[in-house]
């Protein structure tokens, strides 16, 4: 959708406000010798703030295993810093999806919403203080691979027709969207993002909603839950520069002010291109990012032991729980039918 010029000034007009507040913080505060330690966070964030504006996985899906992979970064530095950086990126990315009127589905939003809240809180406070590093970044990357596998078998060899709207829903339907943001609420708690691409894996396969309109929500979605989440952790929990290794405290701070200029541009640019392309390309898009992000898992932690059994149980569970939401053996293989690229 053609904005006028007037339109255009007021979708950019907060960011141009949160760049301007970080300037002056930064002059003041004279910051600028972070970027000669922490440089290759704002290069990394670059990539991470286009994929949370076109994707359905927030800039944290990007941060945390890079932080955590290739860079040895602890795993509650790394959450606490996706909070943070998408609590920028993000939010500005779903101020253009809502100023540019990109299509969301709000019913889909607001149920996942309810369900994340909660997930986040009660999953900080009861399962983040029990998990394993090494298993938080194995289960991340190996659940997301089981549903692009399906989603692949989905679009590519069985019928599947999309739509823009979730139909009406029963009641019993909201409560498992809800459900189902709790769960995704629960994996943000521990890896800075993750209610994004498990509702949107939900809704795309259980109702059949076009990638196109569940992508911009999903990002609508990341942005409220990581507010949730950002303000549990620096105003109630009060850890966010904390750090369960005592030479990375305050860590997650430095990260965030050396990328806040670099996601106010990226993640508003990776929704407004994901918003011109074909309903293919962005699954392609998601395919290309998960397979990376495993392959780069495996080369780097090498599992060995119980963690390949962890790992195995995950992407079994997965492709479980995605099959069955996708009513994949329910499905009819495609006969010569043209995909859609809608």
């Amino acid at each position: 959708m053609k904005l006028s010029k007037r339109e255009t000034k007021m979708a950019f007009a907060p960011m141009v406000l949160v760049f301007i507040i970080w300037l002056v913080y930064m002059f003041v505060a004279n910051k600028w010798y972070l970027f000669i330690d922490n440089w290759y966070m704002s290069i990394t964030m670059i990539f991470g703030s286009f994929v949370a504006g076109a994707s359905s996985e927030g800039g944290g899906a990007i941060a945390f295993p890079v932080m955590t992979l290739f860079f040895k970064i602890p795993p509650d530095v790394a959450r606490n810093f996706s909070f943070a950086i998408q609590s920028i990126g993000m939010t500005a990315a779903a101020y253009l999806i809502i100023k540019r009127k990109i299509k969301i589905e709000k019913t889909y939003l607001l149920l996942a919403s309810i369900g994340g809240s909660i997930g986040i809180v009660l999953s900080t406070y009861f399962v983040v203080p029990y998990v394993h590093p090494k298993y938080a970044k194995m289960m991340f990357v190996t659940f997301w691979l089981s549903f692009a596998i399906i989603l692949y078998l989905i679009n590519h060899i069985h019928n599947r027709d999309v739509r823009d709207t979730l139909p009406n829903l029963q009641i019993n339907d909201k409560l498992v969207i809800i459900f189902i943001g709790l769960l995704g609420g629960g994996l943000s708690a521990i890896l800075g993002s993750g209610i994004d691409i498990l509702t949107f894996a939900f809704v795309t396969m259980r109702y059949q909603l076009s990638e196109k309109v569940a992508t911009p929500t999903s990002v609508v979605l990341m942005a409220g839950n990581t507010l949730v989440g950002f303000a549990l952790h620096t105003l109630i929990i009060q850890d966010f520069t904390m750090a369960s290794v005592p030479s990375f405290e305050g860590a997650a701070l430095n990260y965030w002010l050396v990328c806040i200029p670099v996601v106010i541009i990226g993640a508003p640019f990776g929704a407004y291109f994901i918003s011109t392309r074909t309903r293919n390309f962005v699954i392609y898009f998601l395919y290309i990012i998960i397979v990376v992000q495993f392959i780069s898992a495996i080369l780097i932690l090498r599992p060995q032991g119980d963690l390949i059994w962890f790992t195995a149980g995950i992407f079994i569970t997965g492709i479980l729980f995605f099959m069955f939401f996708g009513g994949l053996l329910k499905r009819k293989p495609k006969q010569n039918k043209k995909e859609s690229t809608e």
